[in-house]
């Protein structure tokens, strides 16, 4: 059975995209931590991220770079922080969060709400940003 992220990915679930390219799919994480917190995925549905071959695991770091500079000029802060932990979907995934402390990207934290508009807002404003 597809994981949410492949179901996502094939448009079955809506998302809040912010990158796609043949390979990876980025998208609003919709529990953030951050205004701008952003899941980057593989197409290829694989469960644990260093599962990935040696060319599919560096090329979803260098399109999450992209991302990364993408939030990180749209939502000015310190850092943008990575985390992977791969517990929660079996689906690779990399969560990029904008920081300023290192409490920032804390999961434990509160999550944030935003409308569906507010939501459209920060992916178009990311979007607008990313260099493929």
């Amino acid at each position: 059975m597809a994981t949410i992220f492949t179901r996502i990915i094939k448009g079955e679930i809506p998302c809040y995209k912010v990158a796609e390219d043949k390979d990876y799919f980025a998208f609003l994480d919709i529990n953030p931590l951050r205004a701008g917190h952003t899941l980057v995925v593989p197409k290829k549905e694989t469960d644990y991220i260093f599962d990935l071959d040696d060319e599919q695991l560096a090329g979803m770091m260098i399109f999450s770079k992209k991302v990364a500079s993408a939030i990180r000029s749209s939502f000015p802060c310190n850092r943008i922080g990575v985390a992977v932990l791969g517990l929660d979907v079996p689906h690779a995934h990399i969560h990029l969060v904008p920081l300023d402390t290192m409490e920032d990207i804390n999961f434990k934290n509160p999550k944030l709400k935003f409308t569906p508009e507010e939501f459209m807002e920060i992916a178009a404003k990311i979007r607008g940003k990313v260099a493929l």
